[in-house]
């Protein structure tokens, strides 16, 4: 579909898709560009935000593993105020994990070096303030990797957003309740209060948010996943200060170094998650998905099997704070898909809209160069291997099958569960 640079374009979410790629768009000379969103960017209960996310260069997947080197170089340069390169170490509880062997293979391919170890004391002696204990450890240390202040890193980008032209509207003005259709056309969004906008080109970038809003039950999903943050004595943060990010693969447990001033420290899982049941919008259909009309990370409520989870992985990787009290807690929220691939494609159907979408827990990362991979599909300018890789398919079937939102690989842990009627009530 071929844009003019005066098209209106409205671009619904202030997350990393949709923030990167109207800095893109302004920086390529599109005019009229307006973000919308629930809350002014950082969203408080976005996937893009909060203290801390994994920065790394690891991946089984080729294409991802060029881009996130691409991105660690914007890390280390525009972006350096926001990053610690503490470096990343990856592991499982069993030998020969296959995500782990061919992120390995991928790296050592592109000239990169790594610090394999067969059980976690070889981890302690390459980093020294690792406390973990497990019975059996299998993995490898990545000196270059480590985590960024994603809150910090939005806020910048929103910054540059806002110097570039865009304009942003938030509130209940920015909450959109569906598409405005004319025919298969999409010409802007419904408004929760009422009234609406009207664009030339509307680009949804609304992660968990997407199933309220468009029929995606065969190409995402999407699911809440557990974060702990606890807090440290200004002794016990200079302990771990020189900690790497450490990531299980076979509880799928994740923690950071302590974040600096705070003395706070993160947990979370990235694993299959957990399920909720809204209503959509489009279709009437049951679907899963965060709330809309209120922050979903206000409550601290998490279900008993995933606070457990979490406090599992605790005292595997930080022994002596096993018992430690919760500061707060929140559901992450992923879009989930098949493969672990995002899906930034040109609607099939509807003319007039692009998704820009399915993080699937991986998006943030490339923050410095998303934007422009994601600008490129809009033009029509990518390479056509990456445009059949994050195409927006059309169901095969019927559109009820079952579909597997498995991911790359890297995920760990319990399946899937549905929440009961009660602890959806509690989030």
């Amino acid at each position: 579909m071929g844009l003019n640079k005066n098209d209106s374009i409205l671009i619904v979410g202030a997350g990393v898709f949709g923030l990167s790629t109207a800095l893109e768009l302004a920086r390529r000379g599109y005019i009229n560009i307006t973000v919308l969103d629930r809350y002014a960017p950082p969203v408080p209960d976005g996937s893009s935000v909060d203290i801390s996310r994994i920065i790394r260069i690891d991946y089984a997947d080729p294409l991802y593993a060029k881009m996130a080197r691409e991105a660690y170089t914007g890390w280390n340069a525009e972006y350096k105020d926001f990053f610690d390169a503490s470096g990343y170490a990856i592991l499982s509880e069993a030998p020969g994990h296959p995500y782990i062997e061919k992120s390995k293979q991928i790296i050592q391919q592109a000239g990169g070096k790594v610090d394999v170890f067969n059980n976690i004391d070889a981890l302690k002696t390459i980093r020294p303030a690792v406390q973990a204990h497990f019975a059996s450890a299998h993995g490898y240390h990545n000196p270059i990797g480590g985590w960024a202040n994603a809150e910090g890193a939005i806020q910048h980008l929103a910054a540059q957003c806002s110097a570039a032209g865009i304009s942003f509207i938030t509130g209940p003005r920015g909450t959109v309740q569906s598409l405005r259709m004319s025919g298969d056309r999409v010409t802007g969004v419904n408004i929760t209060n009422g009234s609406h906008i009207s664009a030339s080109h509307v680009i949804l970038s609304t992660g968990a948010w997407s199933p309220r809003l468009l029929d995606l039950s065969h190409a995402a999903s999407a699911s809440g996943q557990p974060v702990g943050f606890i807090q440290l004595t200004p002794e016990e943060a200079t302990a771990l200060q020189k900690s790497p990010v450490i990531v299980n693969l076979t509880n799928g447990v994740f923690a950071f170094p302590p974040t600096p001033g705070s003395n706070i420290l993160k947990l979370a899982r990235h694993g299959f998650g957990f399920a909720t049941a809204q209503k959509s919008q489009v279709t009437g259909s049951i679907v899963s998905g965060p709330k809309r009309d209120e922050s979903n990370a206000a409550t601290g409520y998490l279900p008993q099997d995933a606070d457990q989870g979490l406090r599992d992985g605790l005292r595997q990787l930080f022994p002596a704070l096993g018992d430690r009290p919760w500061l707060d807690r929140r559901m992450c929220w992923y879009t989930d898909t098949p493969k672990g691939d995002f899906i930034v494609d040109w609607h099939p159907r509807f003319e007039g809209l692009f998704v820009a979408s399915g993080g699937a827990g991986h998006a943030f990362k490339f923050l410095p160069v998303l934007g422009k991979y994601v600008a490129d599909c809009v033009e029509g300018k990518a390479e056509a291997a990456l445009r059949e890789k994050w195409r927006l398919t059309m169901p095969k079937g019927t559109g009820m099958e079952e579909v597997n939102m498995a991911g790359d690989g890297s995920r760990g842990g319990p399946p899937l569960r549905r929440l009961s009627m009660l602890e959806q009530a509690k989030l």
